[in-house]
C-alpha cells in the first residue's frame, strides 16, 4: 500500500506522581487517559455519586451481561450518558465487534470536554479489554505496548485469553481499515487487484467478527 502514511497521536507519558499499586485500588477506578477511566462497578454505584461529580465524570459505559443486568446496573441515566454493552466474560465471546461503538462513544465524550467512565463488573477483563483496543486504535500501538500502559494505572487488568487473541488480531484489522479509508481511488484500485482477501475482510465488520471468533474457536 505505498503512498499511505498513518500518523498517530503520541500516547501520553506515564504520570510521575503514580503510587505503588495497593490491593483496595482495585475498587476504585483510575484514570488511564486524561478523561477516561477504567474500573469496577463498584465506582459506579449509588453511594459512588459525589466521587463521580467531583472527578467530572460525564459519560458512563456499562458492560454487563444480560443476567448480571440484576446487580450491575446503569444507576444515574438522569445524570450521565450511558453507552450499555451486552458482552460475557467468555473467551469465545466475540468483543472485537463492540472495539468500534466503544472508540466512537469515547472520541465523542472527550471531544466535547466530557470524562468518561468504563467499567464492567470487576474492572478487570471486558471493560480492561475495551479500554485497550481503544489506546491501540487511536495511539497506533500494538497490543502489548497499549496492555502494559493500562497496568501501569490499573495493575489488577486480566483480559481473558480469547479476547487477548482478539485485540493481538485487531492490529492488523484496523490498520487495514484505516489505510484504506485513506487511500485514493486509483491505489484502491491496485490495493484490491493485489489483495482481493484484505478487501473482502474490509467491506463488512460482520465477516470481521465471524473471523475473529472463528480464529478463537480455532486457536
Amino acid at each position: 500500500m505505498d503512498g499511505v502514511h498513518l500518523e498517530f497521536p503520541a500516547l501520553p507519558s506515564s504520570r510521575e506522581d503514580a503510587g505503588d499499586w495497593i490491593y483496595p485500588m482495585r475498587r476504585a477506578m483510575q484514570e488511564i487517559l486524561p478523561g477516561l477511566y477504567l474500573g469496577p462497578y463498584s465506582a459506579a454505584m449509588k453511594s459512588k455519586l459525589p466521587i463521580l461529580e467531583e472527578n467530572g465524570i460525564t459519560h458512563i459505559i456499562c458492560v454487563r451481561q444480560d443476567i448480571e443486568a440484576n446487580f450491575i446496573k446503569a444507576n444515574f441515566q438522569e445524570k450521565f450518558r450511558y453507552l450499555v454493552l451486552d458482552i460475557a466474560d467468555n473467551p469465545v465471546e466475540n468483543i472485537i465487534r463492540y472495539f468500534p461503538v466503544t472508540k466512537e462513544f469515547i472520541d465523542g465524550c472527550l471531544e466535547n470536554g466530557g470524562k468518561v467512565l468504563l467499567h464492567g463488573n470487576a474492572g478487570i477483563s471486558r471493560s480492561a479489554a475495551l479500554v485497550i483496543a481503544y489506546i491501540m486504535e487511536t495511539f497506533g500501538v500494538k497490543y502489548r505496548d497499549a496492555f502494559t500502559y493500562v497496568q501501569e494505572r490499573r495493575f489488577c487488568i486480566n483480559p481473558n485469553a480469547g479476547f487477548v487473541h482478539q485485540l493481538q488480531e485487531y492490529e492488523a484489522i484496523y490498520l487495514a481499515k484505516l489505510t484504506i479509508k485513506m487511500m485514493s481511488p486509483l491505489q484502491l484500485g491496485r490495493s484490491v487487484s493485489a489483495q482481493g482477501t484484505l478487501k473482502r475482510m474490509l467491506e463488512d465488520d460482520d465477516d470481521i467478527s465471524s473471523m475473529q471468533v472463528a480464529a478463537v474457536h480455532d486457536g
